[in-house]
């Protein structure tokens, strides 16, 4: 198979339908339909799919398995995103991070509009060499690697890399001394949901003499790396690493080395995007004179706002309250935290759920006040569907509605959501670890606990031509 070069949205398709070389983890979970229809909006087309498959459903009839929880998932936002970013952040080539979402259509769609790959792990790396996207598209941004995954990516020609320490580098010169290294430099990442300079990055006060270590050993540093934190919510963050950056690109003048690549990682929230892009785009213009390369990492930036998840109520509690004589609900849904709401505890999301079908009132789109009902509120807590006590989604939710067994229940921006239970999955298999362990990074807890499964159907549609097109949708 011809691989996809670092090109322009002009490439052409050489991706196959069947996608033969992902792995197998992504395989099942690329059981798909795919629709497209320019003439309806983007939430009138994914209404359409969550009403076909729900009211296909006979819960008294149906195969065990049926009414598993399902997610729609719009490409259509994806390649919007995409615009979005070229339109705002001009200078920088996203390098989309394959640990938030490996979805094998997104990657698939980025890959026709011409992203690099954000790798973490040998899966990672693999995964996208068997889509046959060119190693050159692929950044290796895991500063403390495994040995034998370095010699991979020096197999495979995975030749852009990231250390922060010194022992990063003697490794590298022992099986990798062609590589492209990037020094990652530690970022103020307190404003960020998930600090990740607590775990990588080298501080401003050890970079030079990382920089002399590399050049000791006749190795190629040709860049600097860095990232804000994921969620971050402080534009200025950008300012600060940016202008750290400069330093450290001073000190590889001094030392020796002729930098000519910046990556300023990942970190984008859609919400907060436009004024983000604005401070770094002018970092970048005041610190970094047009000749010097920039690349990102965006991830959840990409995917969170493409993807829905429907989830099927499985069985209710009812709780009463003698003293007020109301009555509340425990509602026990197909999914929880141990599937494709890991992130609850790992990334500190707050899913919002919303009413996909009461009885037989299909209610997708809906606002509570409008078209819900007319009554009281109802109190619910919404659980996962295992056996241990934490698997709780949502503490308490209000509807004027009396959901019941059987009705389904849907998530929206569920697009980071879902990947992380996937990638805690290829994460175990890269990284084993004991079964017994009960914390939530095992393959155990994070997709089988319980004997759940996390084979779970994707429903992809296109609300946008361009991305239909790119992807051979019928």
């Amino acid at each position: 198979m011809a691989r996809l070069s670092d090109a322009s949205t002009q490439t052409q398709t050489t991706i196959p339908a069947v996608l033969p070389g992902v792995h197998p983890i992504l395989r099942k979970n690329a059981r798909a339909h795919c629709y497209k229809d320019g003439t309806k909006t983007p939430e009138q087309l994914i209404s359409d799919v969550f009403r076909n498959r729900v009211e296909s459903i006979d819960h008294d009839q149906c195969d065990a398995g049926d009414e598993d929880a399902f997610f729609v998932a719009d490409l259509g936002e994806v390649y919007r995103q995409h615009i979005r970013w070229k339109m705002n952040l001009k200078r920088v080539k996203p390098f989309y991070a394959i640990k938030c979402n490996p979805d094998p259509q997104v990657v698939r769609l980025l890959a026709e509009l011409g992203t690099g790959f954000d790798c973490a792990s040998k899966n990672e790396i693999q995964q996208v060499l068997d889509m046959g996207i060119d190693p050159s598209r692929i950044i290796y941004a895991q500063p403390c690697k495994t040995k034998s995954y370095v010699r991979y990516a020096a197999k495979m020609g995975v030749r852009k890399m990231t250390f922060d320490n010194p022992d990063e580098l003697y490794k590298t010169k022992q099986f990798f001394p062609e590589a492209e290294l990037f020094l990652r430099i530690a970022t103020d990442d307190t404003s960020s949901l998930c600090r990740l300079s607590l775990k990588f990055g080298a501080s401003l006060d050890c970079t030079r003499s990382l920089l002399e270590l590399a050049k000791q050993l006749g190795l190629n540093v040709v860049g600097v790396s860095f990232h804000v934190g994921s969620g971050a919510s402080d534009p200025n963050a950008f300012l600060k690493a940016v202008r750290d950056s400069r330093a450290v690109f001073d000190q590889a003048s001094e030392v020796g080395f002729s930098m000519a690549i910046l990556d300023v990682g990942g970190g984008f929230c859609s919400d907060l995007f436009e004024p983000m892009a604005c401070v770094l785009s002018q970092a970048l213009d005041d610190y970094f004179p047009p000749n010097i390369r920039v690349i990102g990492e965006p991830g959840r930036y990409y995917v969170a706002s493409a993807f829905t998840l429907a989830c099927n109520v499985i069985a209710r509690r009812t709780i009463e309250d003698a003293t007020t004589q109301t009555s509340a609900y425990m509602l026990y849904l197909n999914d929880g935290i141990y599937g494709n709401f890991t992130s609850i505890m790992f990334d500190h999301q707050h899913p919002v759920p919303r009413i996909l079908r009461c009885g037989k009132r299909f209610l997708h789109g809906s606002e509570a006040s409008e078209k819900y009902g007319t009554g009281p509120a109802t109190v619910y807590s919404i659980w996962g569907p295992t056996c241990d006590g934490i698997d709780l989604i949502v503490e308490k939710a209000e509807f004027p509605e009396v959901i019941d067994i059987g009705d389904w229940i849907y998530f929206e921006e569920m697009g980071g959501l879902y990947t992380l239970a996937l990638f805690l999955v290829l994460l175990n298999r890269e990284f084993p670890l004991k079964p017994m362990v009960r914390v939530a990074y095992t393959k155990c807890s994070a997709t089988r606990f319980n004997g759940f499964t996390d084979n779970h159907e994707v429903l992809y549609v296109s609300s946008e031509p361009g991305a239909a097109a790119l992807l051979g949708f019928d």
